[in-house]
């Protein structure tokens, strides 16, 4: 192989640069279908980033003093390329032992496949830090010079830091997906590296790469139940998903970790058997007639706007889901339809605030599983959603906690009732709680009273809901904007629930 004139230092350090932050986003996107996008995985990830660099950077000093030469530096570069490709791949049993904790609830597995996943993301990270003092101790001839190079090489890794950052969120992930957006920066790197070794042999590296690119990429939850089978899946522009059909003709829509079903249609059926049953009637509880008009925030593939255009075909409903993605799976695999149904890409909170229109009845489900957005938890939020209600109207949250966990719930219940006069709650399902509020009067009498009017299909559901609601759980801590710990009371709950060993 003709040498070619090595690449120079700036170059190496720039792309590096670009690899070590592109590498941190997509390893959150790695991280967010099974453990979620919270605060608390975003400060792990970036704590073990700057751990793995600091590591790096200290070590490559020392080897840059040992063997200060082109080729030592070249191969730092090539097992970093490699390492950072081989994540993906080499993550998958850690991914998969972590799903397994989360079905188990296991605390202590749940922390440890967390940790594994962010030691195999480290470890190419440390790797890639030792590139910038090994090249500026190559770069350094003059001492008096020192200073200038060393500013000159760590602004340009900068640099490349920051394109790597917009590339990955903005463009690789996006189009790619998170798996291949590894594999593009680990090839980056080792085809940097080949040039400068210059070694005919060190071919087959980048193109073992570049075979990865082009494999499927797979699903990120291979397994389904018995006699089901993954009919489609999109890595979107903020989660993971797929559409899982049973052997019935049951879809589901599973985001991220697969661990919750966020949409449901069941074969000639409009009804789902589930929690998204309940808000088909819950509102009657105040209301005196189904809504006129009704917004949902959190609407995902559509199965409560898909029945309520069903049943009540004279409601406008205002369907805003922020992935507009999912919307689209709604209409091809879900039924999404309905004869006065406006779906909206946008996020929840935004969107309320900039609408004129009033509601009689919002209805809030606009959870990334285990977590609700704080800014949907607060009484900032909901003295917003009160001021978008027609009189006498109706805000209902889908709470969603760990089995036999009421302190997210009786949180919600405390935030709602400093703004509305009335809250009550559905126990609905061992791990869903229905609330509702209100500034009139509400309750299970009154909806007991509205069930004969309802669709026939419908009065079971009424009933069995009004025999369940009841007043809030009373006490808990009213959450604000400025104070709204919800991920880690969710993260608390699921650690005493698993040490009560349920």
């Amino acid at each position: 192989m003709r040498r070619l004139p090595e690449p120079p230092l700036s170059l190496v350090v720039f792309v590096v640069g670009v690899s070590i932050l592109g590498a941190e986003i997509a390893a959150a996107r790695l991280l967010a279908p099974y453990f979620g996008a919270s605060t608390i995985v975003w400060a792990n990830t970036i704590g073990i980033v700057l751990v793995a660099l600091s590591a790096g950077y200290w070590y490559g000093g020392r080897l840059a003093d040992r063997n200060p030469t082109r080729d030592g530096l070249y191969r730092i570069v090539l097992l970093s390329g490699l390492l950072l490709a081989a994540v993906p791949f080499v993550a998958d049993p850690f991914l998969g032992a972590a799903v397994d904790a989360l079905d188990a609830i296991s605390a202590g597995a749940f922390v440890g496949s967390l940790l594994g996943v962010t030691v195999l993301v480290a470890t190419p990270v440390l790797v890639s830090g030792a590139v910038a003092p090994y090249a500026l101790r190559l770069a350094v001839s003059d001492v008096a010079q020192a200073g200038t190079v060393s500013g000159r090489l760590y602004a340009i890794s900068t640099v490349g830091s920051l394109l790597g950052t917009f590339s990955s969120a903005l463009l690789l992930i996006p189009l790619i997906g998170t798996r291949r957006t590894f594999v593009v920066f680990g090839l980056a790197l080792v085809l940097i590296a080949v040039w400068g070794l210059a070694r005919r042999r060190l071919l087959l590296a980048p193109a073992a790469l570049a075979l990865a690119l082009v494999l499927p990429a797979g699903t990120v939850k291979g397994e389904t139940d018995a006699g089901a089978r993954v009919i489609h899946e999109a890595d979107t522009e903020y989660q993971y998903a797929r559409v899982v059909q049973d052997a019935n003709g049951t879809r589901t829509l599973e985001l991220n970790e697969g661990q919750a079903v966020h949409s449901l249609k069941a074969p000639h059926s409009y009804l789902t058997d589930n929690y998204w049953d309940e808000a088909l009637v819950l509102p009657l509880a105040a209301l005196e007639r189904p809504p006129r008009r009704l917004a949902i925030l959190g609407n995902a593939a559509g199965t409560t706007a898909r029945a309520y255009g069903h049943f009540f075909p004279r409601t406008a409903i205002d369907a805003v889901e922020i992935d507009g993605e999912l919307t689209a799976i709604g209409r091809r695999y879900f039924d999404l339809r309905g004869p006065r149904l406006r779906t909206i890409t946008a996020d929840a909170r935004p969107f309320l605030r900039r609408t004129k229109a009033r509601y009689d009845a919002i209805l809030v489900d606009a959870y990334r599983q285990p977590y609700i957005p704080f800014y949907l938890a607060t009484r900032e939020f909901f003295a917003l959603a009160r001021d978008r209600l027609r009189p006498g109207g109706v805000v209902l949250v889908n709470v969603g906690h760990p089995e036999g966990s009421r302190r997210l719930e009786r949180v919600l219940g405390a935030t709602m009732g400093s703004v509305f006069a009335t809250v009550v709650r559905d126990p609905s399902e061992d791990v869903n709680t229905q609330m509702l509020a209100t500034a009139g009067a509400a309750s299970g009498a009154r909806l007991l009273a509205r069930t004969a009017a309802l669709p026939r299909e419908l009065r079971p559901v009424a009933r069995a809901t009004a025999a369940r609601l009841a007043p809030r759980i009373p006490g808990g801590r009213v959450y604000t904007d400025d104070v709204a710990p919800v991920e880690w009371l969710i993260d608390s709950s699921i650690v005493q629930f698993a040490a009560r060993g349920e």
